[in-house]
């Protein structure tokens, strides 16, 4: 039996192992999933898990409920040496250890780029997986509790200021989605106006959202303006150090939450710790068919796809062109790799990965949102229908489909859901500073049980 190996659980990594456990014949190949997590995260709703608008735990799906023959591993593969066919996997717990295999399929996905901005580090929130999206929304939550019980001044000011590095996709789209929410909370606090709120975008190019056209772009720009937020063009975030931001441009201002979206970077692994061959973008290189290496040199068994492959696009007609890092392209890649290496199994040909977009959706915030298609462009309310209508489709499995359409349902007889979790992220506070007194101290539970003794004693 060979054995095939799929570093990453991600969008490419998921579809890989699933198509392949739907085609393999028994006995024909054994797959294995290494991945830190034990899911896949739908990124595409991680905007809404930051309004409330979905549940966090519906935009993961589970690797071990839908990959039922499928081994799964949980660490983290930490070198790739595809000369002695062996992976380097660091558990959670335990020593490293190395994995064989005879098939190798590369999708470990790419990770945030970040730089070195003092601050950054110690102040800022990630936008790429579930748990952050629920600490930014925890975040602002208990931020509009505070800010209510403070009177006017600096502290209830930066309370209320949010403040987003990077105007892509998903610096825009979180950053519409978290006004929105925001701008609704403001009704149930009476201590609170609207005009307290201080959103501010800051992009260090002249203009956000370079998958639309420029005036679509534009009209993002100006719509997020109307609705009281500040777009930063051209500008780059200098230091974030105790949340006092300053910007290239020279402004400063104090932020109770800052989120650092601006780009991805490859995976680790891919770009340091590995004998495959890699571009100057350290992105594995990738052929048309997802095999790894060139036309003319191909890495025998080994494949690649998603975020960390430089992949040729073949739907623009253009020498040089590459797949943008995007969901639409790695779970279609996924689906065609499962099929290649099936290919590849039984002794027939491979087909090279085409894909004609099929446009660009975003999401602005409850009701509004924005679809381009070549030359035609839809705005407003139809554009989120059309956003909320294709990753409805496209989140694999039925029963994410049912869960998240549920949660959509009671939304609009409910509204959001506005209770703050962030004591979940301390989960024994409670318990150690109440219930768990110092040597020589009583807790105040058990002096009140000792005083109740003598009572009823008496």
């Amino acid at each position: 039996m060979r054995e095939i190996l799929i570093v990453g659980g991600g969008y490419a990594g998921f579809y890989t192992a699933w198509g392949l456990e739907k085609k393999l014949r028994r006995g024909e190949a054994r797959v294995t999933v290494v991945d830190p997590r034990p899911y896949m995260t739908y990124q595409p709703f991680l905007p809404e898990v930051v309004a409330g608008s979905i549940e966090a735990r519906h935009a993961a799906v589970s690797l071990r409920r839908h990959l039922h023959r499928t081994r799964l591993i949980a660490g983290t593969v930490t070198d790739i040496r595809n000369a002695e066919h062996t992976v380097t996997v660091r558990p959670a717990d335990g020593p490293d250890h190395q994995l064989t295999y005879d098939i190798l399929v590369v999708t470990a996905g790419a990770v945030t780029r970040t730089l070195p901005i003092p601050g950054v580090g110690e102040e800022a929130f990630g936008l790429k997986h579930v748990e952050e999206a629920v600490a930014i929304r925890d975040r602002l939550l208990t931020s509009f509790d505070r800010a209510a019980a403070l009177p006017h001044g600096p502290e209830r000011r930066k309370l209320l200021t949010v403040t987003f590095v990077g105007g892509g996709f998903s610096g825009v789209e979180g950053f519409g989605e978290l006004l929105s929410l925001a701008t609704a909370l403001v009704g149930r606090y009476p201590e609170l106006g609207a005009d307290e709120l201080q959103f501010h975008l800051i992009e260090a190019r002249g203009r956000i959202l370079p998958e639309v056209g420029d005036r679509p772009g534009e009209w993002v720009v100006r719509t997020l303006e109307k609705r009281g937020a500040r777009v930063h063009l051209n500008t780059q975030l200098v230091s974030a150090e105790h949340g006092h931001v300053v910007l290239s441009s020279g402004e400063e201002f104090e932020t109770g939450l800052l989120v650092w979206s601006a780009g991805n970077a490859s995976n680790p692994v891919v770009r340091n710790h590995t004998d495959l061959p890699v571009d100057e973008r350290g992105l594995l290189t990738v052929r048309a068919d997802l095999r790894v290496g060139t036309e003319t040199a191909p890495v025998e068994n080994v494949w690649a796809a998603g975020d960390d492959a430089s992949v040729p696009d073949l739907a623009v007609h253009r020498p040089g062109a590459h797949t943008v890092p995007n969901a639409q392209h790695a779970v279609r890649q996924g689906k065609r790799l499962a099929k290649n290496i099936l290919a590849t199994l039984r002794g027939r040909d491979t087909r090279d990965y085409v894909h004609h977009s099929l446009g660009v959706v975003a999401t602005l915030g409850l009701g509004r949102g924005i679809f381009q298609y070549r030359r035609l462009v839809i705005k407003g309310f139809p554009a989120w229908l059309m956003h909320r209508g294709y990753h409805v489709l496209a989140v694999p499995t039925w029963e994410r489909k049912v869960r998240v359409l549920a949660v959509w349902a009671t939304a609009v007889l409910y509204g959001r859901d506005i209770v703050s979790l962030a004591s979940v992220q301390q989960p024994r506070e409670a318990f150690v500073s109440h219930g768990n007194p110092r040597r020589g101290e009583k807790s105040v539970d058990a002096t009140e049980a000792k005083r109740a003794g003598v009572k009823r004693a008496a």
